[in-house]
């Protein structure tokens, strides 16, 4: 038995064919889609549908071409908040409006369109909110969903979209309570383990978004908290209960529950950040050759704390573009690049912590996730202390595409219980 999950991301489309038995992943492929359509606006962040659709439709079918017969279920998942216009038949008739798109941004009536509405720039309805204002929807154009809706429509040969409530959230204006929209948007929206429809006899799950995929191939016990480092980086816990905070979303998840989360703009880029600062120092005396994040990882060898307090948020908070971040409590023994190094992690760490803190709740184990926490020692040093916990990172690297698979083993009817599938996750010791 076996099952496919695909994560059309921003950057890249990843699929993984999955023991279906054991959780094991037995093939995983990755393409870069190189998707992003150039403009003349700078603040324009849009993708070309057919590509993304084109390669993800390739990963899919080069499992299925080997494996057919085994196959039990396809899961998707993808980019959240971004929107693709359909026509009346179910084809796209616009590009994918991303996620990042800053259209919502702009200045609108003494604001911003997304100050104006209350909600962020890149969610979905925000952005079709500009369209409209802006004689920019396209004249056949019926509705809108996600890209990885759109991609099940397709798969299905459906002519509407059927989302999941964990995508119809990431559009912004959806009453979790009352499970309908706030806006000038109907479709049909699902809280369930649905199929909507079969490709080449293979049931197809409803579509979720990426932050709910990637938790539930990960976060197995609602016990533990999820730390996740990329880009950017995020916190997250499953309750029971909705949980409202100032810097906190509240999200749809699977089985009635809620996903709680804190989500950090720099993140991981923070590190980057710091990266390309000494590297600008090493090119200027002549050093180009130099493995910088290897001089850092020295760096930190012998330095576990730092009296420097270094504030990471250096593109701001999602409630607040103009915070930056700072350095502080600089003297003359910790202005080292050492104690620069060990800061921003604490940096990067503390801010999750102190959203964690927000939620008021209490989780006994730590899990990780994403490239910044498999790929840094230290930053997983400094995550226990901070949490005091042992962390664990679970086995598999594609934690969204690994998440819709498991979805769609449910889904399907193969497993009865999300506690049942999730028993497939295996994690290794940090």
């Amino acid at each position: 038995m076996k099952v496919i999950g695909i994560d059309v991301g921003t950057t890249g489309i990843c699929g993984v064919l999955l023991d279906g038995e054991n959780g094991k992943v037995i093939g995983s492929k990755t393409v870069n889609s190189e998707a992003f359509i150039k403009t003349s606006n700078e603040w324009e962040k849009i993708q070309d549908v057919d590509k993304i659709i084109s390669i993800s439709l390739d990963i899919l079918n080069s499992f299925l071409d080997d494996h057919a017969e085994d196959v039990v279920a396809i899961g998707l998942t993808g980019q959240m908040h971004g929107i693709v216009y359909v026509n009346a038949e179910g084809v796209a008739v616009s590009p994918l409006y991303t996620w990042q798109d800053g259209r919502a941004n702009l200045p609108y009536k003494g604001t911003t369109y997304a100050e104006y509405l209350g909600s962020f720039s890149g969610y979905g309805n925000v952005t079709d909110f500009y369209n409209r204002e802006n004689g920019l929807v396209p004249k056949d154009a019926v509705t809108y969903c996600t890209i990885h809706d759109y991609l099940g429509m397709l798969l299905c040969q459906n002519k509407e979209p059927i989302l999941h409530a964990s995508d119809a959230a990431s559009l912004g204006f959806y009453d979790m309570a009352q499970r309908k929209f706030d806006y000038d948007y109907n479709a049909r929206v699902t809280d369930g383990f649905d199929i909507i429809g079969t490709y080449r006899n293979i049931p197809v799950a409803v579509a979720i978004g990426d932050n709910q995929a990637s938790v539930f191939s990960t976060l197995a016990s609602t016990d533990d908290v999820l730390i996740n480092v990329g880009t950017g980086s995020q916190i997250s816990v499953v309750s029971h209960r909705p949980i409202v905070a100032d810097g906190i979303e509240c999200r749809p998840y699977v089985d009635g529950k809620y996903l709680i989360v804190g989500a950090a703009l720099c993140g991981g880029r923070a590190y980057s950040l710091l990266k390309d600062f000494y590297k600008e120092l090493l090119d200027a005396a002549n050093c180009n050759d130099v493995d910088v994040y290897g001089v850092m990882d020295r760096l930190l060898a012998n330095k576990e704390t730092t009296s420097l307090k270094v504030d990471t948020r250096f593109a701001g908070t999602r409630g607040d573009a103009n915070i930056r971040g700072s350095i502080s409590n600089i003297s003359v023994e910790n202005l080292t690049p050492s104690d620069l190094t060990v800061g921003v992690l604490y940096g990067m760490v503390e801010e999750l912590y102190n959203m964690y803190l927000k939620m008021g709740v209490h989780r006994v184990g730590i899990v990780g996730s994403g490239n910044g926490v498999r790929k840094n020692q230290s930053l997983i040093r400094i995550a226990e202390s901070v949490f005091g916990g042992k962390l664990r990172i679970p086995l598999h690297t594609e934690e969204a595409a690994c998440g819709a698979a498991l979805f769609a083993l449910v889904s399907g009817g193969k497993y009865q219980s999300v506690a049942e599938v999730q028993g497939l996750i295996r994690y290794t010791e940090a």
